[in-house]
């Protein structure tokens, strides 16, 4: 009974996987406590369904637009101030501990972040935006990944660096990719689609379609 209802509501948010029928009830009836805690507490803080974990931070919400079956697991601090929206498709998921920061710096609003259907992140993730992030559909990430939209300006020797500025290129992930844990994203970096992005990597260039990639710093293994 509680595995073909926990199936049903998989399905009606685009989760098309089956549950594992040796999965014990009790693992069940958590999961749908939990999720239910969740929609009320999100309910309760957006007037919106969405699926929010304890202790989340939202600043600046009505610049904060997602569609339907989205998840900010606990403790997820999502600072909303920029010059564009923070737009998540839908069944979106940001694992707990992680931080998206748009604007770091009174001296520049930051651009934003949008991140398409069917994608997720890991526990402990940052999200540096304010150079302008854009992640596409069906991306899963592990735990641990970092982006970063800002380089720091460093050539003139008689400034210090800290008051040299930055330069903003923006981030481009594609569709269909996998980003293993660990992963750091550097400003200008570019994945095509079909894609996958070994554990550790530390990407700063652009890389076509349907490669793996890897390394420090990161470059193309071998073609899928």
């Amino acid at each position: 009974m509680l595995k073909s209802l926990s199936q049903k509501l998989l399905y009606s948010f685009g989760k098309n996987y089956a549950l594992d029928k040796t999965i014990p009830e009790s693992l069940v009836l958590r999961f749908l406590l939990k999720k239910g805690i969740m929609m009320l507490r999100g309910i309760l803080k957006t007037r919106r369904k969405l699926f929010l974990g304890k202790k989340v931070k939202i600043y600046n919400k009505s610049n904060f637009e997602f569609g339907k079956g989205c998840t900010l697991d606990d403790y997820v601090i999502l600072d909303c101030y920029g010059k564009n929206r923070i737009k998540f498709g839908n069944t979106v998921k940001i694992g707990a501990y992680s931080r998206i920061s748009v604007t770091s710096h009174l001296s520049k609003l930051g651009e934003g972040l949008s991140i398409g259907s069917n994608s997720a992140i890991g526990e402990y993730s940052y999200f540096g935006c304010a150079g302008g992030l854009e992640i596409g559909d069906n991306v899963i990430m592990g735990q641990y990944i970092s982006f970063h939209t800002e380089n720091h300006n460093f050539s003139n020797r008689d400034k210090l660096i800290r008051e040299q500025g930055v330069t903003s290129k923006g981030i481009i992930i594609g569709n269909n990719i996998w980003v293993g844990a660990k992963v750091t994203f550097l400003d200008g970096s570019q994945v095509g689609d079909n894609s996958v992005v070994a554990a550790g990597a530390v990407v700063k260039d652009e890389f076509p379609p349907n490669v793996v990639i890897g390394g420090v710093p990161a470059k193309i293994i071998k073609e899928l």
